[in-house]
């Protein structure tokens, strides 16, 4: 347990953080999993989700924005080839 009022805070403002953090995280996955496990008739529409999901976890700083990137990419690949499942 922290003992200064500083530090107290800090601990507070970080685990506030962490959920923050892990909610747009766990968003983040859901859609990419939906995308991959989509019909072809409302893959792309997932995808554009998925899509978003990974921006905005990138611009909240829970994830870096190159494995946004990434992930954004692998995703492409794969619906590209008519299977989500490779991603």
């Amino acid at each position: 347990m922290p003992i200064t009022k500083s530090a107290f805070k800090r601990m507070r403002k970080s685990q506030e953080q962490e959920a923050r953090n892990k909610a747009a995280k766990s968003a983040a996955r859901t859609a990419v999993r939906k995308a991959q496990n989509a019909e072809t008739a409302e893959q792309p529409a997932a995808v554009a989700q998925a899509y978003k999901a990974l921006d905005k976890a990138a611009a909240k700083g829970a994830i870096h924005k190159n494995a946004a990137a990434r992930r954004k990419s692998r995703l492409a690949k794969a619906a590209g080839k008519g299977t989500a499942q490779a991603a």
